[in-house]
């Protein structure tokens, strides 16, 4: 489809912020243009892409992406990334800092932004550490970085330990305007596990990671966050103490929000009965209870936001025994599918998890608004009632750890728009 070329999406029924209702949406000059009942492109040259049975919404976005570029060019990179979030649906993805090296200053910033340009399937927003080298030891410069329009900082992958640091942090990013995003896990709990402790890991005999690693670290930045009037952000929350802390800090007017991943509503630690490593990821899957616990809390609004955490590794690395393999598991492709299938929620509260929510916590103002006149055309078509079968092998990702190999799942995106350029159409990437 020629570059440029106005578009009108017909058939659908949109589903924003705003509501629901059947409309066509035409797009030109990388803006909504009209949102009509019905709009005729007949006679002007104007690309149709068919909406027939679909949902029209805007594009997703994803808090928790790992890119892997730079420095793990082998699992994943910015370009091949960039293409799985378009084929699953989103137009915004924050990217994790952890590459090696670290994007912990400008130069790094400037070269992830510049990758996600050049590769123009989604809008690729760096994260950035929270100390330098995410060694947990001395602040980064975040006033360089945020001059880049980082708003996010996160040492993800590791929890900062110091406590004296994380408040100096929040103060800091306090008056930058900046959102701290907290991996919570306290190393001293958590050193040497592999999987959740419990009653799985003492039959497996794998080393475990109790919920109080997390909790403890959650309640910590809690009172921290009361302390310094900082906004802070929880990762992929995954025990249900953690979503009871939260719960009650929000109920208290704190200014914090929270992200769960799919993996933690959809699995828990029993899938590692299999010794498969595809299973291990961090903060590790835990028990059924919990499991509902993040349902229950995806449901009332405790957890704001449905992230990815999409963690690509090479199959070599995950064919290590389970205490050697890294952890981490794919999840671009599948999120919405799971979504969807997995959970009891009408289609406008999966959809607020997944754009607009994530996009008001990230500042992303140019996604998740409103579908209408001069609004950014960042949107995303997908049939609800699709049916199909999660198949590692054609998955856009460069690397396969999936653990949804073979899963029946409902829901698939159709097209995705990326400033009023198709960049997915009819289940296809463009480029």
């Amino acid at each position: 489809m020629a570059e440029g070329l106005a578009v009108v999406i017909r058939g659908g029924e949109v589903i924003d912020a705003v509501g629901r209702r059947r409309a066509d949406v035409m797009i030109s000059g990388g803006q909504v243009v009209a949102v009509e009942d019905t709009i005729d492109p007949s006679g002007t040259g104007t690309a149709v892409l068919d909406a027939s049975g679909c949902v029209i919404s805007p594009g997703l976005v994803d808090l928790h992406t790992h890119l892997r570029e730079p420095g793990r060019e082998e699992a994943e990179t910015i370009e091949t990334g960039s293409r799985a979030a378009a084929l699953g649906g989103y137009t915004a993805v924050v990217a994790m800092p952890n590459t090696d090296p670290p994007c912990d200053c400008a130069a790094v910033v400037q070269q992830v932004l510049d990758a996600g340009r050049s590769a123009g399937l989604c809008d690729v927003f760096p994260a950035g550490t929270i100390t330098v080298g995410r060694a947990g030891t001395s602040l980064s410069p975040m006033a360089e970085m945020r001059a880049l329009g980082v708003r996010v900082f996160t040492d993800d992958g590791a929890g900062v330990q110091d406590d004296g640091l994380m408040r100096r942090a929040m103060e800091y990013g306090r008056g930058a305007g900046a959102i701290l995003a907290q991996h919570c896990e306290v190393d001293a709990l958590a050193k040497g596990g592999h999987m959740n402790e419990g009653e799985w890991s003492s039959k497996l005999g794998i080393p475990g990671i109790p919920a109080a690693a997390e909790e403890l670290m959650v309640a910590r930045d809690l009172a921290l966050a009361k302390l310094t009037g900082a906004t802070v952000h929880f990762q992929h929350l995954s025990t249900a103490g953690s979503v009871e802390l939260v719960r009650a800090a929000k109920a208290a007017g704190l200014p914090v929000t929270a992200e769960a991943t799919t993996h933690h509503f959809t699995l828990t630690d029993e899938y590692c009965a299999s010794y498969d490593s595809v299973f291990k990821v961090n903060p590790p899957l835990r028990t059924a209870a919990d499991v509902a616990a993040i349902r229950a809390g995806l449901a009332d609004g405790t957890i704001d936001a449905i992230a990815t955490d999409h963690a690509p590794h090479t199959q070599e690395s995950k064919e290590l025994p389970f205490d050697e393999a890294p952890p981490g598991m794919l999840g671009l492709e599948t999120a919405l599918a799971l979504a969807i299938t997995e959970l009891d929620l009408p289609m406008e509260r999966v959809l607020a998890l997944m754009s607009w929510r994530p996009a008001a916590i990230a500042g992303l103002v140019a996604h998740g608004g409103p579908i209408a006149p001069g609004r950014p055309a960042n949107l995303c078509v997908f049939d609800p009632a699709a049916a199909w079968t999660v198949d590692p092998e054609r998955l856009a990702s460069r690397s396969r750890n999936t653990p949804y190999a073979g899963r029946r799942v409902q829901g698939k995106v159709r097209h995705t728009v990326l400033w009023g350029q198709p960049v997915v159409i009819d289940g296809e990437a463009q480029r």
